[in-house]
C-alpha cells in the first residue's frame, strides 16, 4: 500500500515537473531576460556588454544603416520580413540582431546554428504556431551562423517562414548565396556588412573606455592614441577582436599611485603578438585570389605582392596560389611572352619542392614578372572560339592527305596521298589545305613577342597570295598554248 502510495507520489511530482518545464520553455525568453538581469556585468566581457542598445549607438555599416537607407527604415517601422546579415566576423551582425530584439514588439528567439539540433528547432516552431494562433504575435528567430545549418535543418525552416509564423533573421560570415538553401535566400533580403574601419574601430574603442555603466569608465584609464591605432590596425576590422585586446590590456596593467591604470603600446604589443588576419577558406579565399589575378591582369606588380602578402599570412596553401600563377600565364599573357609560363612553371615545381616559408620568395618573382609582362589575352580567345565553333557546328572529317599513314592499309584507302611536306619547299612553307573549311581563331595582338607572331603570320598570308598568283598565271599560259 505505502509502495503504490509513493510510486503515485512520484508520478505526481513527475507530472508537475514536466509542467514546469513546459512552462519554462514557453516563458524561455522571457526567463532568459530575468536571468540575465541578475548578472554582473563584470562577469561578461566587454565586447559582449557593448553591444549597441540603440540604432543611434551602433557604429559601422553606414551604407545600409545610415540616415534614409533601407535596413534602418525597416527597423524603425518593425515592418519586416525575414533578413539575412552576411558579412565578415566583429562588424555587427549579431549585435544588430539582439538590438532588434529590443526594438521589436514580435516575441524574439535566438540560436546558435553551431550548437542547436533539428529538435531545439521543431521546439521553436511548436511555440511560433501556438503563439501565433492564440495571440497573432509573430515570432522573430535570429540564427547565428546560419550556414552552419545542414539542408534538413534549413528546410525545416520553410514552411513557417513561407506563410509567415517565424520571420528569420540569420547572420553569416560566408556568402548566403553559396552557403544556404536558395529558396530560403529567396524569401529573405539579403543585407552585405563591411569590415569596419579604422576610425570606427576607435570611436567603439572610445566608448568602451567612458561608458560606466557596461564599459570601463569606472577606472580611470589612460591610453593614447596611437596606441588605439595599433589595436584598431591589429584588429583588422574586428570589433571583438579590439575590445578583447584592450580589455586583457586593462586587466594585466599595473595601477599607478594616482589610481588610474596605463595602457600602452608596449602592453598592447606584447598580447597582439601576431596580426589577427581576417581570412576565412571560402570567401576570402575567392575574393583575394580574384583580386591577385586581377591585379597581375592590370600590370600592377605592387597590388598584386599584397594580395598575395595577405594570401600567405592567412594560411592560403602556396601551391594553389602558383597554380593559378601557371593559368594567368597563359591567359592573360600568352605569346606576348612565351617566357611567362615557363617562369610559372618553374615556380609551381619550386614551391613543391622547398615549401613555405621560403616559397613565398618565388612566387612573388613570378607575380612580378608575371604583373610586368606584356599582356594578351588571344590564346585565350582562340581556343574559346575553336571551342565555341566545335560545340556550335557540325565537326569537320580530317582531309585524306592530312590523315595518319603509320598502318597497313591507309595508302589503299587514300590516307596521306598528296601530303607536301613543308621542309621540302623554299622558307620551310607550302600553300596546302590543313581543313576543309578554312576558319580564324587566333588574332595575335602587337604586344610583345605575339607582334613578330603577328608579322609571321602575314608573311605567310602573302606568300599564300603570290605562290596562288603564280600558280594561276601558269595555268592561264598552259591553257593559251
Amino acid at each position: 500500500m505505502r509502495g503504490n502510495f509513493v510510486k503515485g507520489e512520484n508520478n505526481m511530482w513527475r507530472f508537475l515537473n514536466n509542467l514546469q518545464l513546459s512552462y519554462n520553455f514557453s516563458m524561455g525568453e522571457e526567463l532568459f531576460e530575468k536571468k540575465k538581469e541578475t548578472l554582473q556585468p563584470e562577469t561578461e566581457p566587454l565586447a559582449y556588454r557593448m553591444r549597441p542598445q540603440t540604432l543611434d549607438e551602433f557604429i559601422g555599416q553606414e551604407h545600409i544603416l545610415g540616415p534614409d537607407k533601407a535596413l534602418r527604415k525597416i527597423i524603425q517601422t518593425d515592418r519586416f520580413s525575414s533578413l539575412i546579415f552576411f558579412g565578415p566576423p566583429g562588424c555587427g551582425k549579431t549585435a544588430l540582431a539582439f538590438l532588434i530584439a529590443g526594438i521589436t514588439k514580435k516575441h524574439f528567439v535566438s540560436l546558435n546554428a553551431i550548437t542547436a539540433t533539428v529538435a531545439d528547432l521543431r521546439k521553436i516552431i511548436d511555440q511560433a504556431r501556438w503563439r501565433k494562433t492564440s495571440s497573432g504575435v509573430k515570432t522573430v528567430l535570429f540564427i547565428d551562423e546560419i550556414a552552419h545549418f545542414n539542408k534538413l535543418q534549413q528546410d525545416a525552416l520553410m514552411p513557417e517562414v513561407e506563410n509567415g509564423t517565424i520571420v528569420l533573421i540569420g547572420a553569416t560570415t560566408h556568402n548566403p548565396f553559396f552557403s544556404i538553401n536558395r529558396a530560403l535566400v529567396s524569401r529573405s533580403t539579403v543585407f552585405e556588412f563591411k569590415k569596419l574601419k579604422e576610425s570606427e574601430i576607435i570611436a567603439i574603442i572610445d566608448n568602451a573606455l567612458v561608458d560606466k555603466k557596461r564599459g570601463l569608465g569606472n577606472l580611470n584609464i589612460k591610453i593614447d592614441e596611437d596606441t588605439k591605432k595599433y589595436i584598431a590596425k591589429y584588429s583588422d576590422g574586428d570589433a571583438r577582436v579590439a575590445l578583447n585586446v584592450l580589455e586583457t590590456a586593462v586587466n594585466i596593467s599595473p595601477q599607478i599611485p594616482d589610481g588610474s591604470i596605463v595602457v600602452d603600446l608596449q602592453t598592447i604589443e606584447q598580447i597582439a603578438q601576431k596580426k589577427y588576419i581576417g581570412y576565412d577558406r571560402e570567401d576570402e579565399h575567392y575574393h583575394t585570389i580574384s583580386a591577385f589575378i586581377k591585379s597581375i591582369r592590370g600590370s600592377d606588380p605592387d597590388a598584386a605582392l599584397y594580395w598575395l602578402a595577405k594570401m600567405l599570412a592567412g594560411g592560403e596553401d602556396p601551391a594553389f596560389i602558383a597554380r593559378r600563377i601557371l593559368i594567368a600565364a597563359s591567359e592573360d599573357i600568352g605569346n606576348a611572352d612565351p617566357m611567362a609560363i615557363v617562369v610559372a612553371a618553374s615556380t609551381l615545381q619550386a614551391v613543391e619542392h622547398i615549401g613555405m616559408p621560403e616559397a613565398r620568395i618565388c612566387l612573388a618573382q613570378a607575380t612580378i614578372y608575371l604583373a610586368t609582362a606584356p599582356k594578351s589575352n588571344a590564346s585565350y580567345l582562340a581556343i574559346e572560339s575553336a571551342m565555341h565553333q566545335i560545340q556550335k557546328e557540325m565537326t569537320q572529317e580530317v582531309p585524306d592527305h592530312l590523315k595518319s599513314t603509320g598502318y597497313k592499309g591507309a595508302e589503299i584507302l587514300g590516307h596521306g596521298k598528296g601530303y607536301l611536306y613543308p621542309h621540302d619547299f623554299e622558307g620551310h612553307f607550302v600553300t596546302q589545305k590543313y581543313m576543309r573549311k578554312k576558319l580564324n581563331f587566333y588574332k595575335p595582338t602587337d604586344a610583345g613577342y605575339e607582334r613578330r607572331i603577328k608579322i609571321f603570320l602575314q608573311r605567310i598570308e602573302a606568300l599564300q597570295r603570290q605562290r596562288k598568283e603564280q600558280d594561276d598565271k601558269n595555268r592561264n599560259q598552259k591553257k593559251n598554248t
